[in-house]
């Protein structure tokens, strides 16, 4: 079972979480990704910038089809995004522009070649690629930037925008683990972009005691001493490709990760190319994201009447826009009031329905002034027995305006009464067709059919009255007996009632 951690542990690691999200959010992102139809390799390309551009870049960024600049942009906010590196092809090149957020500026290139990274690995005897040297960023060395031109120093501030910046006397040398190398040639106008693996290796001592040290103990068959091993190194070969000289040995100031890279100690710094590997040319910058006016351009050169004729062209534009999305909101206004005057509109009308519905209710609920309080209630019944005959032309039957009055609900008219109709000589309880307290609506007609076990009981004394119940016990036998159909058919006549 682990220790558990104490509470200046805890809060230790609360502060370096802290310090760590505050620096993640200091140092610039970037998006890499592609618009329009590319091949399979321009495809790699985008793959191995994002390697070059990690930690601090979208490794999986998804793109669709759909996806205009603007969506990039709306999102890049938020996330904290601060450079675009976007690949397109066309028939004749391949571009690349780098777009400076959230309000540029652009600038667009060319790539006049390139070569993937499984292009440049397969070229070497001897590579050195792991994932932990992409766990920090690469350290940016640029080289022939100090030239005049404005479009040049544009280009250096880029690029060292594009990757976090460094304290040399606190930065930690294990952190260095690879290196972006961008030079500019003056007489061709190109940069050149390079990609490499950073070793450290001491020097000063002989190839067998480097082999003994990185535990690589090697053939001494032909050795008779093993002093001819330390000082000569006989029978080794040299696998490094580049030799040390004075161009990359130095002095390290820190304890370098490495068997023999002391401090204060003489060792070799080794680059080798990863990739990948590009060609530039810069062809135009461009003010905003995509939208400004051009500020350089390489091939095509404007007097100074023509840039004021564009500026002047593009002062109008703008102007027309202002006053489209001016008149355009002024609509918008317009609608709304509209919207709401009818809304209000409604409202009221609502309101008004409902007052003159709960009139009305009011009003059916007050007591009739005409009526005293001693006058009987049948004067109603009468009243409402006349206004039957003179809306029908018939007269009402009985019971059909009783005294006592059904209590409605507010609002609610009254239901009118069902007029019933009473077979002769036959109660409405107990005839089979209805319940007591209900109305009758009189039997349903029922085809007769003829009875095998004899005729049907004619006469009142052969058998019970149609709709009676039928006899029981010794009354039931005897009444078989004296029947012309038996007890059979007095159930028959139990489940066909007809007239007597």
């Amino acid at each position: 079972m682990g220790k558990t951690k104490t509470k200046n542990q805890k809060k230790a690691r609360v502060n370096a979480a802290h310090v760590a999200q505050e620096d993640y959010s200091t140092v610039p992102h970037s998006f890499v990704f592609h618009r329009g139809q590319i091949g399979k390799n321009v495809a790699q390309l985008v793959q191995d910038m994002r390697r070059v551009m990690e930690p601090f870049t979208a490794e999986s960024l998804k793109v669709r089809k759909k996806n205009v600049l603007k969506d990039f942009v709306a999102v890049a906010g938020p996330l904290g995004i601060t450079h675009f590196l976007v690949f397109t092809k066309t028939p004749s090149s391949i571009n690349m522009r780098l777009a400076r957020l959230p309000k540029g500026p652009m600038l667009h290139f060319r790539v006049v070649k390139y070569s993937l990274v499984k292009d440049v690995v397969s070229s070497l005897k001897k590579h050195r690629m792991h994932q932990h040297q992409f766990s920090h960023h690469p350290l940016l060395v640029l080289n022939n930037f100090g030239v005049e031109g404005l479009q040049v120093k544009l280009m250096a501030t880029m690029f060292q925008n594009m990757f976090p910046s460094i304290n040399v006397h606190k930065v930690n040398l294990n952190s260095i683990k690879r290196c972006v190398l961008v030079n500019y040639d003056p007489l061709s106008q190109e940069v050149d972009f390079r990609h490499y693996s950073v070793k450290v290796v001491p020097v000063g001592m002989s190839r067998g005691v480097k082999k003994l040290m990185q535990e690589r103990f090697p053939n001494m068959s032909k050795l008779d001493d093993i002093s001819e091993l330390l000082l000569k190194g006989a029978n080794l070969s040299e696998s490094e490709a580049e030799q040390d000289g004075e161009h990359n040995i130095t002095e390290l100031p820190q304890v370098y990760s490495g068997r023999g890279n002391m401090r204060s100690q003489q060792s070799a710094v080794r680059l080798t190319e990863i990739g990948p590997r590009m060609t530039l040319r810069l062809v135009k910058i461009e003010e905003g994201m995509g939208e400004g006016s051009i500020l350089y351009h390489a091939i095509i050169s404007k007097t100074e009447e023509e840039l004021q004729e564009i500026l002047i062209r593009k002062e109008a534009e703008l102007k027309r826009k202002e006053e489209r999305k001016r008149k355009q909101e002024q609509n918008v206004a317009q609608k709304k009031e509209k919207r709401e005057e009818n809304r209000k509109k409604s409202l009221a009308g609502i309101k008004r329905k409902q007052q003159d519905q709960a009139g009305e209710t009011d009003d059916s609920e007050v007591e009739d002034p005409g009526m005293q309080e001693g006058q009987p209630a049948a004067e109603h019944s009468e009243d409402e027995a006349d206004y039957y005959r003179q809306a029908v032309g018939e007269e009402p039957d009985e019971d059909m305006f009783s005294t006592s009055q059904r209590k409605r609900g507010p609002g609610r008219p009254p239901r009118p009464f069902k007029k019933r109709k009473l077979s002769s000589g036959r109660s409405p309880a107990r005839d089979g067709t209805s319940k007591p307290g209900k109305e009758s609506k009189g039997p349903r007609p029922q085809a007769r059919r003829p009875q095998a076990r004899g005729p049907r009981p004619r006469g009142p004394g052969q058998g019970p009255r149609a709709g009676g119940r039928a006899p029981t016990g010794k009354g039931a036998r005897r009444f078989g007996e004296e029947g012309e159909g038996g007890g059979r058919g007095g159930r028959d006549r139990r489940a066909n009632p007809g007239p007597a």
